[in-house]
């Protein structure tokens, strides 16, 4: 009874034979030139990305404020929403929850700013 082969030791090509048949010429992996309408929408798209930055910044840091005062006020336990869930009032009133609420709020504060200091444009 012959031994079956296993599917590992299929002999591989000789390296003379693998290296002349990767001849590939350099022209296939140059970028494609550049024309002048991709100017425009460079220079269109540089700008939405310094907008949507400033946005993120602007919208990170006022939402970190709010979130940093908002527990502390009268206004967080004395609205509609939670007059009628008084189990979800006293949650929302204990100093912890306040104090996750502010930590978040200056995490918030964190990363707008961190984001605003690692900017960038690429070229």
């Amino acid at each position: 009874m012959t031994e079956p082969t296993p599917v590992s030791s299929v002999p591989a090509k000789p390296p003379e034979a693998a290296s002349s048949s990767v001849a590939t010429p350099a022209v296939l992996l140059a970028p494609p030139p550049e024309a002048g309408l991709s100017q425009t929408h460079s220079g269109i798209q540089l700008w939405m990305h310094r907008t949507s930055v400033f946005l993120f910044v602007l919208i990170s840091a006022v939402a970190g404020v709010l979130l940093i005062i908002l527990p502390w006020t009268p206004e967080w336990t004395d609205n509609y929403l939670l007059l009628s869930f008084p189990s979800l009032r006293t949650v929302v009133s204990n100093g912890f929850f306040r104090g996750i609420c502010s930590g978040l709020g200056l995490l918030d504060i964190w990363i707008g700013f961190w984001e605003a200091l690692h900017y960038h444009e690429q070229q």
